[in-house]
């Protein structure tokens, strides 16, 4: 395993296990601060080169279009078989992604055991 120093205020921390990037990101993400979670998020993977991504959102109490744009970004960078598990949902962003459809695109887990028991 291991960790990285994210240099983001938006990407509290990340760090590998075999083929899995996990990433905590704190704070609401909207159009002001979705560029700097997709900058560094971006870099992670492509340094990283992950199958798996799972993002812890519990410190993410609202994100807006521009947030899922970065998400969908990042399953595509990901490539063919490759996974974004969101966990630690809180009820405003999984209604969100509910509503969206978007839990049929991205696997939606309580914590991280459940992220690396759905793999």
């Amino acid at each position: 395993m291991s960790e990285f120093d994210t240099g983001s205020g938006i990407v509290s921390s990340a760090r590998t296990s075999g083929d899995t990037l996990f990433a905590s990101v704190s704070g609401e993400v909207d159009l002001n601060n979705s560029p700097e979670l997709r900058g560094t998020m971006l870099d992670l993977v492509a340094r990283n080169r992950p199958h798996k991504l799972v993002l812890d959102l519990a410190g993410v109490p609202y994100m807006d279009s521009s947030a899922i744009a970065v998400l969908v970004e990042l399953l595509r960078r990901l490539g063919k078989g490759g996974q974004v598990i969101l966990t630690n949902l809180q009820p405003r962003v999984r209604g969100l992604l509910e509503i969206a459809r978007l839990d049929s695109i991205f696997v939606l887990a309580k914590n991280e055991q459940e992220a690396t028991d759905k793999g």
